[in-house]
C-alpha cells in the first residue's frame, strides 16, 4: 500500500464496512507508522484495470489484549507491543471466496512470527468470525475490553497463536 491507494481503500472500507467507518487520516497513520503492514490487493490480469483495488489489509504491532478503539489515531505504536495486531481486511464481494482472504492470513503471520511476535490478535466484526476461527483464531472473553469493542458494533476479540 502507498499514499496513493488511499482513497481506493477508502472506497473499498465503505462498500465492506459501511456501518464501519473510519477517516483516511486513520488509514494513513496506520501506513505510516507501520508500512510494512498495509497492502492492497489488485485486480491483476483479469480485470482491465490493473490497478482496481478490490481488497486491503491493514496490521502494526500492538498490545496483547487491547485494541485501539474504531477510528481513532494511534500517535505511535506501543514500546511494549506483544501481539500483531491486524486491524482490517477488507474484500470486496468480486474478491471473497477466491483464497486470497486465507493467504493473506498465512503472509501475516509469517510477517508476525519473522518481526519476533508469537500471536496474531483482532477484533472480528459482524459475522466475520467464522472465518477467522478457520484461520485458527480463537475468541477471547475480556470484560475490559468491552468499552472499547462496542465501538466496533458486534464484535469479539480474537487471537491465533503462531
Amino acid at each position: 500500500m502507498a499514499a496513493v491507494d488511499l482513497d481506493a481503500v477508502l472506497a473499498t472500507a465503505a462498500v465492506v464496512h459501511p456501518d464501519l467507518p473510519e477517516s483516511a487520516a486513520v488509514f494513513a497513520e496506520r501506513l505510516r507508522l507501520w508500512p510494512a503492514g498495509c497492502f492492497v490487493l489488485d485486480a491483476g490480469a483479469d480485470v482491465p484495470d490493473r490497478t482496481a483495488v478490490i481488497g486491503y489489509v491493514v496490521s502494526h504491532p500492538w498490545r496483547s489484549g487491547a485494541a485501539p478503539a474504531l477510528d481513532c489515531l494511534l500517535g505511535r505504536l506501543p514500546d511494549d507491543a506483544a501481539t500483531y495486531y491486524l486491524h482490517d481486511l477488507a474484500l470486496l464481494p468480486a474478491a471473497r471466496g477466491s483464497g486470497a482472504g486465507g493467504r493473506i492470513v498465512t503472509m501475516l503471520a509469517a510477517h508476525a512470527r519473522a518481526t519476533g511476535f508469537s500471536t496474531l490478535s483482532l477484533v472480528s466484526v459482524g459475522d466475520s468470525a467464522g472465518f477467522w476461527t478457520r484461520q485458527g483464531f480463537a475468541p477471547v472473553d475480556d470484560p475490559a475490553l468491552a468499552d472499547k469493542l462496542a465501538s466496533y458494533g458486534t464484535a469479539r476479540y480474537m487471537v491465533r497463536r503462531l
